[in-house]
């Protein structure tokens, strides 16, 4: 009798997985509506009475049902990186020559719709859908599988000959037709209706009740596929592969995806998509080029925000006029003036624009802007909205113009502007209000501290009632100070003082990215204490030193070098490390770190037996050396590997580089 029952539940699940796939991966329905919704029923029925067979990826699981409290946070097995972008051919081609340069051969390309939508990481183990998390900052995101397996595009089971572990990255999006009968439904009930798909889309995959996300008609196209057995060659036949196993990807579209040879092949699936994206049942906003070729992709490798061997053409602008009503000035936390337009309230590419950035000064005399302009305003990418011209036709004649203001529109200190800056800067660095609460968030952001329990808000209340005017401030907090305010219960306390004791372990590189030195991002502060390993080694180095490190520029080291000579830096210094802060490498991090391959740079090419390609480069970097991606006289060794390039090899002999194999650079390493 169980068996009966098991052998049925597996049945029904078959048959409505396979009408899933047919219906909203083939567009083919063989199935009718009645049929399925019978179908369903019975197996839901039958779930519930035989609970011990029912399966977290069945059918059932598409109607939603789950409530999630909280999102918990995920860190990406391979960080989920944003591409580089450009809006013109000229750019594309110095992009394509860069790569055939660095790759010295020709290079094949895989060109595929730019989907606006909601980046998403799919991962299945033995063919069932395991996790799904969000981009979130690219290192990690917001587990949302709950949400994930309501979208009826997405398989909770595999088909075919797929591997044992996979993850698959692709875009979810908000089809036209459901996005539209969505803001019908809710003019109907007298509520607000959402300005664009794309927003929407990525508001309803972090609702906490799944049965709402359910019900809204998502869908989702994948096109990324990793894993760890070398199934492809390329970047294309992964994405055909991928369709085999039941994922919807751009194969099953109508020229959604294309292989290209050269640029012309490129520029044609664009123009093609620039007009024909009118047509298309969702939003697109540009189109994506990629290297094909997955041994060419880790030659061209990747910059510190995106992979050399991807970018993205962004599609122009949507452009509105509109008339500006004023200029006003916004104090960052370095004490950087931004001035911005605001402006008379406009549609513009689904959203209604308020507000523009001018930039500096010098913006502001460039558009040669007066009082009550009309101005052609667009979206820089369709996301932020620029001021682009000036119709002179509509300025009154005693218009006047506008000039930039000379003082600090929060403290009314003397503006600054140093020789070769764009921007002007407000010098009272300790006694502006939105820089003391600038730096403050920024001590306590994701990528620095943080810090539970402890927002932006808390930020303001603390600093309004004068607790806190530095960062180091926070450590001094009190249960009895803190509980005494307004909106602070006892759980909320001892969240804020838990989450400030939990930082006191974040490790040197995201402290030294927290103390906010000018230009030193999260990028350059893993460098500088990869390199310099504690604040006092850094504090220590002189001009010709710093400018030494890898990618460290005159201008980050003058900045370095200037936070250093000053004495309040110096004083709040002092003051985190009495809190605890961690300012060095801990003994994990310095365990198997050298400096052996100090002022040495090394080229990988080929196959290797026995380590990846990127374990070579951790142990390079581990050891003080640096990688690069060309061969130049510069260059201090060639890891040679299996099936390395002709023209790589070429080049190398000719510039006499000393190649070595893999098993020669290890001994290099132990000697």
């Amino acid at each position: 009798m169980s068996q009966d029952i098991l052998q049925k539940i597996q049945n029904l699940t078959a048959a409505l997985q396979q009408a899933n796939y047919d219906y909203y991966v083939l567009s083919d329905s063989k199935m009718s509506d009645y049929d399925f919704d019978m179908k369903l029923k019975e197996l839901q029925q039958l779930e519930e009475s035989y609970p011990q067979y029912a399966d977290e990826n069945s059918p059932t699981k598409r109607v939603g049902g789950d409530i999630t409290k909280k999102f918990n946070t995920v860190k990406h097995d391979i960080p989920m990186l944003s591409l580089a972008n450009t809006y013109s051919k000229e750019e594309l081609e110095e992009w394509e020559v860069r790569n055939s340069k660095l790759s010295e051969g020709n290079i094949e390309y895989v060109c595929e719709l730019k989907y606006d939508g909601v980046a998403i990481g799919i991962k299945y183990k033995n063919g069932n859908l395991y996790q799904a998390v969000t981009r979130g900052d690219g290192t990690q995101g917001e587990e949302v599988t709950a949400n994930v397996r309501t979208i009826k595009t997405v398989p909770l089971k595999l088909q075919g000959d797929y591997p044992n572990e996979l993850e698959i990255r692709g875009e979810i999006f908000f089809p036209l037709e459901a996005f539209d009968k969505l803001n019908r439904e809710r003019e109907e009930i007298g509520e607000d209706q959402f300005k664009n798909p794309r927003n929407t889309a990525s508001g309803t995959i972090k609702m906490q009740d799944s049965s709402v996300v359910a019900s809204r008609g998502l869908d989702c196209m994948l096109y990324g596929v990793y894993v760890n057995e070398k199934l492809f060659s390329n970047h294309y036949d992964s994405v055909v592969g991928a369709g085999t196993w039941g994922m919807k990807t751009p194969v099953s579209g109508k020229r959604f995806i294309e292989k290209c040879k050269d640029i012309e092949g490129i520029m044609d699936f664009v123009n093609y998509w620039d007009e024909e994206r009118k047509n298309l049942p969702f939003e697109i906003d540009g189109v994506v080029i990629k290297v094909n070729d997955y041994n060419v992709q880790e030659e061209l490798g990747f910059t510190a925000k995106s992979p050399r061997w991807a970018i993205s053409y962004k599609f122009k602008a949507e452009a509105a006029l509109t008339q500006l009503i004023e200029v006003t000035y916004q104090v960052g936390r370095t004490g950087a003036i931004t001035p911005v337009a605001n402006l008379d309230p406009v549609l513009l590419a689904g959203t209604t624009v308020k507000r523009a950035s001018l930039h500096n000064a010098d913006q502001i005399e460039k558009l040669g802007l007066h009082d009550g302009d009309w101005v052609h305003v667009e979206k820089g990418g369709e996301i932020i909205p620029k001021i682009t011209g000036v119709d002179l036709s509509k300025r009154k004649n005693d218009a006047r113009e506008i000039e930039y203001i000379q003082h600090c529109p929060e403290c009314q200190t003397l503006l600054t502007r140093e020789e070769g800056e764009a921007q002007h800067y407000c010098p009272n660095d300790v006694g502006c209000p939105p820089q003391i609460k600038g730096r403050i968030d920024h001590f306590i952001s994701r990528k620095a501290m943080d810090i539970d329990g402890l927002g932006s808000e808390t930020v303001d209340l603390l600093v309004s009632k004068g607790m806190i005017r530095r960062s180091s401030d926070l450590y001094d907090l009190t249960y009895d100070q803190l509980i005494a305010l307004d909106r602070f219960a006892e759980k909320s306390v001892e969240n804020l003082l838990a989450g400030l004791e939990a930082s006191k372990q974040v490790p040197f590189e995201k402290v030294l990215f927290a103390i906010g030195i000018r230009f030193v991002g999260e990028t350059v502060a893993k460098k500088l204490a990869k390199h310099y390993k504690s604040i006092d080694a850094l504090q220590n180095a002189n001009f010709e030193e710093l400018v030494g490190v890898d990618e460290i520029g005159d201008r980050i080291a003058e900045s370095i070098i200037g936070y250093f000579e000053n004495e309040d830096n110096l004083n709040e210094l002092i003051r985190l490390k009495e809190a605890g802060l961690k300012f060095e490498l801990s003994e994990e991090q310095l365990l198997n770190t050298t400096d052996k391959l100090q002022g040495l740079s090394f080229v990988i090419s080929g196959v290797f037996e026995n380590h990846s390609r990127d374990e070579l480069k951790k142990m390079i970097e581990d050891n003080g050396g640096k990688n690069v991606s060309s061969i130049s006289k510069k260059t201090s060794y060639l890891i040679r590997g299996e099936n390395m390039g002709p023209s790589k090899l070429a080049k190398a002999e000719k510039l006499e580089v000393k190649m070595i194999s893999e098993n020669e650079f290890v001994e290099m390493l132990q000697g």
